[in-house]
């Protein structure tokens, strides 16, 4: 039994020694992504990107340099799915990549216009999604998208 607690508490000292640097290794592959000119000066990231998942932050389908809403449903599903898109392919994503997406939209009464255009980013097998009836958005926007990306 003596010989035993020794190997014991070697065997246990080497185990947390592997956790530390293996949480230290998860923790030194996390990278922020921000998009030049999009989110630079605002409080989040546009994803973070942790080992081959992609976390995205919510988007929205405003006109470029602007902080006003698309004028047609189309073409804001189609901005914000582009900047979705564009930060996917910072991460060396793309769409089919998507597991789970989430739609927040004060108007669910557009839920049909949505994935009209929603479908044309999809192959076979799109990814998970809630679509969620929710408060105002920012600045106007019908939709406000998040997602989980994971790298095939």
């Amino acid at each position: 039994m003596r010989r035993f607690i020794p190997w014991l508490v070697g065997a246990s000292l080497v185990l947390n020694v592997v956790f530390v640097l293996g949480a230290a290794s998860e923790r030194a592959q996390r990278r922020y992504l921000k998009r030049p000119g999009v989110t630079a000066t605002l409080p989040f990231s546009d994803g973070v990107l942790v080992g081959d998942t992609l976390y995205l932050s919510g988007k929205l389908g405003l006109e470029p340099g602007t902080r006003t809403p698309a004028e047609t449903v189309e073409r804001e599903v189609q901005l914000v799915l582009d900047s979705m898109k564009a930060t996917l392919a910072d991460a060396g994503m793309t769409m089919d990549d998507l597991v789970s997406v989430q739609v927040f939209s004060p108007h669910l009464e557009l839920y049909d216009q949505f994935n009209k255009v929603y479908r044309g980013y999809f192959g076979d097998h799109p990814p998970a999604r809630a679509f969620v009836g929710s408060g105002p958005l920012l600045f106007g926007a019908r939709f406000e998208i998040q997602g989980i990306a994971v790298r095939r």
